[in-house]
C-alpha cells in the first residue's frame, strides 16, 4: 500500500496555498467592484448657478471639491450642490469662470469606497458659461 502521510510542511504549505489564493480573489473582487461603481452612474443631470468655493483637496488623492449655490426662484432659500471634479482640464475651466452663472453637467455614482475618489458621488464631466453676470455683491447696512 502508498499510503501517503500529512506532514506539517505539506499542511504548511497547503494553507499558504489558500490564502495566497482567498487574497488574490479578495483583491481581483474589489478592482471589479470599484470598477464597476466608477463606471456605471446611477443618475445624471444639470445644474445652473453661481460657483462659489472650488479648491483642491485631500492628503494623498487629490481631486478639485467645489460648492455651487443654484440659481433660485425668488423669495426662495437658496440651495447649494457639493460637487467633485477629477479632470483638471474641467477644473481650469472652472477657475476661469468662478462667480459667474454656469451650467454643470454630473453624474452621480453611488457606493464609492473611499474618499480618494472624491468627496461626493457628484462628478462634474462638463461646464459651460450661461450669463456673463457675475454674481451680486452683498449690499452693506447704511451706517447710522
Amino acid at each position: 500500500m502508498n499510503t501517503q502521510q500529512a506532514s506539517p510542511r505539506n499542511i504548511m504549505r497547503t494553507i499558504r496555498n489558500w490564502l495566497l489564493i482567498g487574497l488574490a480573489l479578495v483583491i481581483l473582487l474589489s478592482g471589479l467592484y470599484i470598477w464597476s461603481v466608477l463606471s456605471f452612474s446611477y443618475s445624471d443631470g444639470e445644474r445652473n448657478g453661481y460657483i462659489l468655493k472650488f479648491s483642491r483637496k485631500g492628503w494623498i488623492c487629490k481631486t478639485w471639491e467645489g460648492e455651487m449655490q443654484l440659481v433660485a426662484v425668488p423669495g426662495a432659500v437658496p440651495e447649494r450642490f457639493i460637487f467633485t471634479v477629477r479632470d483638471d482640464a474641467i477644473a481650469q475651466s472652472i477657475n476661469g469662470i468662478m462667480g459667474r452663472q454656469v451650467s454643470v453637467y454630473y453624474r452621480q455614482h453611488i457606493g464609492i469606497p473611499s474618499s480618494c475618489f472624491g468627496e461626493t458621488g457628484y462628478y462634474v464631466e462638463r461646464v459651460t458659461q450661461t450669463g456673463n453676470l457675475a454674481l451680486p455683491a452683498p449690499v452693506a447696512a447704511p451706517a447710522r
